[in-house]
């Protein structure tokens, strides 16, 4: 029997879930333990096939809109990725019961939004159109209270209204090297722009990004492990490359790898977005295993201990 040619895999560590997703996972699982199936969720509650269709099998029945699920009284979830203030405001006009599964990083770049709106100043979103946190983030506000800066072109293009005074915000998943270079130029115009107390990026996605630049130059490939509406997951692909990393791809499930596309590799990058579970970068490996030996090597650059807590109606105990 031939022997299999040897293949070394770093393993970037952090990698996968982040606080935010799991407490998201946790409350649709919580809330269909208390009250059984259906438990509504309106959009995917994180951006992973894997993790909605497993939901799905439990009894969850994600919908893009309230409009969708019916008057029965059983709980509707928010997405991690949040929403506008007319969907909660439309849900208790509705009576419903529902959970916000907002992330609390991404809740605090809307109180910071309604900050910089109550002292006067017009704000300049850092973000991606069309995604659903920067569409909840806007939402958070009055239609034209909010500017979406989504390049470097529009940073130095961007004209915001000259009665006011401007502050900046950006979306949580965003690449940390390009937002960076945005504020640099939205500084340089704008000199009295008021900024975040604190980075908007959060810290899975600081983690996330400096695991792989930090062994982008080590392999001749990195592996992506995420989908392709996974914000966060996209710019890991992109951070690879821009630190130097040969070839960078993103797959959804070990099963679509393409064993052809790592001939000639010997040492071979894998990272996972925060919202795919350590099971998927498993499948990965094994699909590996299939035509290499393999050696792994995991490379650490932070410690994640952070835990959110559910929210209240989940954690209560049920009246007898």
């Amino acid at each position: 029997m031939d022997q299999k040619p040897e293949l070394h895999v770093l393993l970037a560590g952090p990698r996968g879930f982040c606080a935010g997703v799991d407490r998201a996972i946790k409350i649709v699982e919580e809330a269909l333990r208390r009250y059984g199936a259906p438990v509504y969720v309106r959009h995917e509650i994180v951006h992973n096939r894997f993790v909605v269709e497993a939901l799905e099998r439990q009894g969850a029945v994600f919908v893009e809109e309230l409009d969708e699920i019916p008057d029965d009284g059983q709980p509707v979830v928010f997405s991690a990725h949040g929403v506008p203030k007319a969907i909660p405001a439309e849900a208790e006009r509705r009576q419903m019961f529902f959970l916000d599964a907002t992330c609390p990083l991404v809740s605090k770049v809307h109180r910071e939004a309604e900050h910089h709106f109550a002292r006067g100043r017009h704000i300049l979103l850092i973000g991606h159109a069309g995604h659903p946190e920067v569409i909840g983030t806007m939402g958070q506000l009055p239609p034209g209270a909010v500017t979406l800066v989504e390049d470097e072109a529009q940073a130095r293009s961007v004209e915001p209204p000259r009665d006011r005074p401007l502050a900046f915000i950006t979306q949580t998943t965003l690449s940390v090297d390009d937002t960076a270079e945005m504020v640099d130029i939205l500084r340089a115009r704008f000199p009295e722009i008021a900024a975040p107390a604190k980075e908007d990026i959060c810290y899975a996605t600081t983690n996330r990004q400096a695991a792989v630049k930090a062994i982008a130059t080590r392999v001749d490939m990195m592996i992506v492990v995420g989908a392709p509406n996974s914000s966060n997951s996209v710019r890991l692909k992109e951070v690879a490359a821009r630190a130097g990393c040969p070839r960078a791809i993103m797959v959804q499930r070990g099963r679509e790898l393409d064993l052809a596309l790592v001939d000639g590799v010997s040492r071979i990058g894998v990272t996972a977005g925060a919202s795919a579970p350590e099971v998927l970068v498993e499948e990965v490996l094994n699909r590996l295993r299939e035509r290499y030996a393999l050696t792994t090597e995991e490379v650490i650059v932070a410690e994640e201990k952070i835990i959110f807590k559910l929210p209240a109606a989940l954690t209560a105990e049920p009246a007898i």
